[in-house]
């Protein structure tokens, strides 16, 4: 069925076709990253390869485009040419939370890890995996708030996370330190409740782990380091009034209309 004007059009794209399926997806959103996605990808695909603990392991990336003006998407297909375990998730619009969720939806891997185009935290991935391979979780959160987490981001930042998990513990009974960045989780166990999820933006991050709380799956947080390689590509500010706007929407689909 053809989307509607209110619906955004998604196509997958890729070099060539798998021919094994992936240990892990790894799904990264991007929105006009053409200055830092050549690098990043680079940097990313080298540690993957050279960390002892994930060497048992396969793994597919996938850049989940949205809306991008630059030539994010032209950097895309390059890196593709050259990277076969990289594909592209293609949005027509940016919207940062119905990107990760088409790139979750489009992974083939047994696990999932949600990345940041300007984190790239392999760290995360080795300590996550071991969580979900070896002790049965099902969701890790990789979260900036925990104690013996290091977050190098302006205090400005810093403290609108504490507002917004302030916020969600109050309105939808939020069990935790942190919603948003670094996530792995088996795919199979989540994949009901990513498509359960109607919140888009910055807060599908939210509705994922605040459903998969209200489960009975099994989930955990651990420390991670911050320090991004950019500002972001969108400014606080104007996140501000779509981010309230939804808050008040989560609240009415997790405590009312589909809990």
């Amino acid at each position: 069925m053809e989307p509607t004007s209110t619906e955004p059009r998604i196509r997958s794209t890729r070099a060539q076709e798998p021919s094994t399926t992936p240990d892990v997806s790894v799904v990264i959103p991007i929105y006009n990253e053409e200055g830092i996605l050549s690098a990043s990808i680079a940097d990313l695909t080298e540690k993957i390869a050279t960390t002892p603990a994930l060497a048992d392991l396969t793994f597919e990336i996938i850049l989940a485009e949205n809306g991008s003006v630059d030539r994010t998407v032209d950097v895309a297909r390059s890196l593709m040419e050259r990277h076969p375990e990289l594909r592209m998730v293609h949005l027509d619009r940016p919207d940062y939370g119905l990107a990760l969720r088409e790139g979750i939806l489009s992974a083939r891997g047994t696990y999932v890890i949600s990345d940041e185009i300007d984190l790239c935290d392999v760290d995360f991935y080795k300590r996550a995996l071991y969580r979900l391979r070896e002790e049965g979780y099902d969701l890790v959160v990789g979260s900036k708030a925990l104690e013996r987490s290091f977050d190098k981001r302006p205090p400005y930042r810093r403290v609108a996370t504490h507002v917004i998990n302030r916020m969600l513990r109050v309105m939808v009974g939020f069990r935790g330190t942190d919603t948003h960045g670094l996530k792995a989780f088996k795919r199979d166990s989540l994949l009901p409740i990513v498509r359960k999820c109607v919140i888009g933006r910055d807060l599908f991050a939210s509705e994922l782990v605040i459903r998969t709380q209200r489960s009975q799956l099994r989930h955990t947080e651990i420390p991670v380091e911050v320090i991004e390689k950019r500002k972001p590509s969108i400014q606080l500010m104007k996140r501000v009034p779509n981010v309230l706007k939804n808050l008040v929407r989560l609240t009415w689909e997790v405590r009312f209309k589909n809990p």
